[in-house]
């Protein structure tokens, strides 16, 4: 349990506590993508996992790995697809990704969320020779980007809700 004096009214460890802040991190990384924002959530469970060794640990960790899973699968279904219909290529998104990483220092602070959408333009410009398409090209990547985000988020948010659950009412 936590320092003596705390333990009569923290229901959480030192350990947790310090875990459940390395999910609040994790979300961050989700929303501001610098960190592995997920991986993160899901190792803060297994580090859990592993220190508690419980029936109930196991079963936490193991939800964790498929709600990990179906939400991974779902950001790669999900957006490729809006994506695919949208005739918005892989080339085009990684352009995208290299524009965003160049505007990172190219412009401190905002230059990731910058060069991202100017990418992903000039790319599409490149190929169609259209501003008009062009343009609704970057809208459907901005979109499926924003969904995938979404869908980190709502995969984050359900692992951390198993585990406060767990170590907040089941043990």
């Amino acid at each position: 349990r936590a320092l003596p004096w705390l333990a009569d009214w923290l229901p959480m460890t030192v350990l947790e506590i310090v875990l459940a802040l390395l999910m609040a991190v994790g979300v961050l990384g989700i929303v501001v993508p610098v960190l592995p924002g997920l991986l993160l959530v899901v190792v803060a469970v297994l580090i859990w996992a592993l220190e508690s060794p419980s029936t109930s640990g196991w079963v936490v960790l193991g939800v964790t790995l498929v709600l990990f899973l179906a939400g991974t699968a779902l950001q790669w279904l999900v957006p490729g697809q809006r994506m695919r219909r949208a005739g918005v290529g892989t080339s085009t998104l990684v352009a995208g990704v290299v524009a965003a990483i160049v505007g990172a220092f190219v412009i401190p602070v905002v230059g990731l969320f910058v060069g991202f959408p100017v990418g992903i333009f000039l790319i599409s410009l490149a190929r169609t020779r259209d501003r008009t398409e062009a343009w609704w090209a970057t809208r459907h990547a901005l979109r499926a980007v924003g969904t995938n985000i979404l869908i980190e988020l709502a995969t984050a948010f359900a692992i951390i809700a198993v585990w406060a659950v767990t170590v907040l009412f089941v043990r």
